[in-house]
């Protein structure tokens, strides 16, 4: 009983959630995420606990730093995938949702900008702004002087702003546009987006090179979307099935081919009409939509 009891109060067990979802917001995939805590606990086993005075930003650092290492030696495999590299969605708790800040700083929508960061200006950006680490810590974790560390969040702040979405809608108005495609996917009336999709909507899909339909570039305009959808829903042989859920604390869909997890769809709205659809259908990214995951910070 006693060991089990010392186990649970481990700090790294106690922060693990945290330590997570720091990982999975600099890389971008729960995989390597929880490949970077495998790598960090290991370390934190070897440490003497009684020299470190604050466990928990001792462990962000620790987790930071490995996640900056991973994200360098992993550029290669993203830049050598097939078609579109999108985050790995995750079926997230209640609780996420609650979290406006949270929720919007896990969305595919926001870790799909953050991809355009340099691994640097990443994992600078998402311990300051997302969870307030001092520079003094984050220059630790990612060896670079405060002064440094000021000028990159800065730079990457301006970077972000310049790419989210500029709107923030509530989330009955996000629902609401979501419902609609939901209705359009099991109808297959993929005509009646068109007063749902903005003009110049863009949909981006990751099939990883190994689903037929997903198109390996970004189609732009509602037009091009509506097309596209319709010729694909027209090839499938089997039943299809879509469904309303929360994927990074975002309403999203989840499709279902024959009853199987065949893909996860999220949008970006603006003004009541969705600007970007971000469809995830490598199979190898939607272990973790289909069992709830727990972030927090």
């Amino acid at each position: 009983m006693e060991r089990a009891e010392s186990a649970a109060d481990d700090p790294f067990v106690v922060h693990r959630n945290l330590l997570f979802t720091i990982a999975y917001e600099i890389l971008g995939s729960a995989a390597d995420a929880e490949d970077v805590l495998q790598e960090s606990w290991l370390r934190w086993a070897q440490v003497d606990r009684e020299q470190i005075a604050a466990p928990k930003p001792y462990l962000v650092q620790i987790v930071s730093r490995q996640a900056l290492n991973h994200i360098r030696s992993v550029s290669r495999r993203r830049e050598e995938y097939v078609g579109e590299w999108l985050p790995e969605p995750l079926l997230t708790a209640p609780d996420v949702a609650d979290d406006v800040e949270l929720a919007d700083s896990v969305s595919i929508a926001m870790l799909t900008v953050l991809e355009t960061l340099s691994p640097a200006e990443r994992a600078v950006f998402v311990l300051r702004e997302v969870f307030d680490v001092p520079y003094e810590e984050i220059a630790d974790a990612v060896a670079k002087t405060p002064a440094a560390v000021r000028q990159i969040a800065h730079r990457a702040k301006g970077h972000v702003a310049a790419r989210r979405p500029r709107v923030t809608v509530k989330r009955s108005e996000h629902e609401r546009a979501v419902d609609r495609l939901v209705a359009a996917l099991n109808t297959g009336d993929i005509q009646s987006l068109m007063d749902v999709l903005a003009p110049d909507a863009v949909s981006v899909a990751d099939g990883g090179g190994k689903v037929r339909g997903a198109a390996r570039r970004p189609l732009i305009g509602a037009a091009t979307i509506i097309r596209y959808l319709s010729g694909s829903l027209a090839k499938v042989t089997g039943a299809i099935h879509a469904r309303g859920t929360t994927i990074n604390g975002q309403p999203a869909i989840r499709v279902d081919l024959d009853g199987q997890l065949a893909g996860i769809v999220t949008v970006t709205v603006e003004e009541g009409r969705i600007t970007r659809i971000y469809s995830v259908a490598n199979p190898d990214k939607l272990g973790r939509a289909d069992r709830e995951v727990r972030l927090a910070r």
